[in-house]
């Protein structure tokens, strides 16, 4: 499953459960291409002997706060994760950015297309006007959902999945959000008036925060789903955050990101 805004939130809150202000000893590019042009040296010059300091997410898009100024951007593409391990046993499959962290953990970027990126960025808000990314559905109010609308036309499947428009909202989760709002992928926009769009926009934060609270894995989700069966083979399935660093499963993750164990729990 391609991440979305569930999935990277569950990442966001991962990094912050297991990596924040520890020291990161070095960086290991195992793939340049996931850099998309970064130079592998300035990436080892920032992060190294630094730390990460806090995160947010807009969209579908993960940044991280550097000690030292700037940010480094993550964006998962079809199929990038996380996964925190200590034993080289329990790496992912498909790490293509090595993050040593003490004190004797990993943080590895896997990402088997290598649709994904690894970038540093001056601003976080900077970069989403930039590239013009629109608003993160989870920050607008009734009224600032509604004007995201007002004046556009086509399918309402392919509005939820503009980018330009709401942030982070994909095929998997537009699917979800139009049958529980009981709506047709394929209705005009142009004709909803102000009692659908409320409609629509509750189940956007409905549907979008349920997913969060169950780390965006579907086999959790208490609601009937319209997936297809095969939709639900490779759910993301992500650490609650928690103040105290969690530790690493015994024997390999099943998943890229997998649930771990708190210490001392």
């Amino acid at each position: 499953m391609m991440p979305e805004l569930p999935n990277v939130e569950v990442f966001r809150r991962y990094v912050n459960a297991t990596s924040l202000h520890e020291k990161i000893e070095s960086v290991e590019v195992r793939n340049e291409k996931i850099l998309k042009g970064l130079s592998v040296y300035r990436l080892q010059r920032t992060l190294k002997e630094h730390t990460f300091e806090s995160t947010r997410r807009h969209g579908k898009n993960l940044f991280v706060e550097l000690d030292g100024g700037g940010w480094m951007l993550m964006h998962f593409g079809m199929t990038g994760s996380l996964a925190y391990f200590k034993s080289p046993d329990e790496e992912a499959p498909h790490s293509r950015l090595l993050f040593a962290i003490e004190p004797g953990y990993h943080l590895a970027f896997d990402c088997q297309r290598m649709f994904g990126k690894v970038d540093l960025v001056e601003d976080s808000e900077d970069f989403a006007r930039e590239k013009k990314i629109g608003p993160d559905p989870l920050q607008l109010d009734a009224d600032a959902f509604r004007e995201r609308f007002k004046g556009r036309k086509g399918d309402v499947k392919a509005v939820l999945m503009n980018q330009k428009v709401l942030a982070g909202i994909g095929n998997i989760y537009s699917d979800e959000i139009l049958s529980q709002a009981q709506l047709h992928p394929r209705a005009s926009v142009a004709q909803f008036d102000d009692p659908t769009l409320r409609k629509l926009q509750t189940e956007v934060r409905r549907v979008l925060k349920m997913a969060i609270e169950r780390e965006a894995n579907r086999q959790n989700y208490p609601i009937p789903s319209c997936y297809p069966t095969g939709a639900r083979g490779r759910g993301a399935h992500g650490a609650t955050a928690r103040s105290r660093r969690p530790k690493p499963q015994d024997g390999p993750p099943t998943t890229a990101l997998h649930a771990n164990r708190m210490r001392g729990a």
